[in-house]
């Protein structure tokens, strides 16, 4: 079963204080793991650490899985951090999925091709495989992304709020490739401010810097730790 384990975490920008700090924090296999927490608390930024794509101060991230690091981790941000002015097809985007087990220039083989067609046809969006990420609504291109990280086939996915300001249909369509992932055995983890998306998750983790709470979402989502990361009063738990 894979297994992703965060040890001794500090991160910095430049000569600043810390912003996020982890000692231990544990995921595997299976599970879905919510990051929650107020702006600033440090969820994009563990997401970051988790993908590589920002290196802690100190401490490591190391996986137990059988494939190397650069294929282990795929990411989904919200489809507003992308430009959707550049000049790719869905299906330019989609195939960037495989880049990971390809390269740039590798040829691609019929599983590639296969991976892509499946991952397409899973949030629906064959059907606009030749048009271009510009034309395409918030959901769609959100459904794109997805389709990206699900023909990676990763050990690891990481999703950044991206079911925020979905429409209905693409929300239903991602939320339920997200659990085949999770069913596939992949860790899923997924960074949001919806406590009722939390409360679906196999682990919360509440973040202020820091996790100030981690476990499953009844032991969580309570008012005396929710008032440790957004102050008293601030979040209603759940009802």
């Amino acid at each position: 079963m894979s297994c992703a384990r965060l040890e001794g975490i500090t991160v910095r920008y430049d000569t600043g204080p810390t912003v996020l700090q982890v000692d231990h924090l544990e995921l595997v296999g299976g599970t879905t793991t919510a990051l929650i927490g107020p702006n600033g608390s440090g969820k994009s930024t563990l997401l970051q650490v988790i993908a590589g794509l920002l290196p802690p101060r100190t401490g490591r991230v190391s996986f137990a899985g059988q494939r190397p690091a650069r294929r282990a981790v795929a990411m989904v941000f919200q489809s507003s951090h992308v430009d959707a002015g550049l000049p790719l097809t869905v299906a330019e985007v989609v195939r960037m999925g495989r880049y990971p087990h390809r390269g740039l220039l590798g040829r691609f083989r019929a599983e590639d091709r296969e991976s892509i067609a499946e991952a397409m046809d899973r949030v629906e969006v064959t059907d606009l495989a030749r048009r271009q990420l510009i034309e395409l609504s918030g959901g769609q291109r959100q459904r794109v992304l997805t389709a990206r990280a699900l023909a990676q086939q990763a050990e690891v996915l990481l999703l950044d709020e991206a079911h925020t300001g979905l429409d209905a249909a693409s929300e239903v369509l991602i939320a339920r490739a997200v659990e085949d992932e999770r069913e596939r055995g992949a860790i899923v983890v997924a960074a949001t401010h919806d406590l009722a998306v939390a409360a679906r998750a196999d682990q919360v983790v509440l973040l202020a810097g820091r996790p100030v709470a981690c476990g499953p979402a009844a032991e969580v989502l309570v008012p005396a730790r929710l008032a440790d990361a957004y102050g008293p009063g601030v979040i209603a738990p759940l009802g």
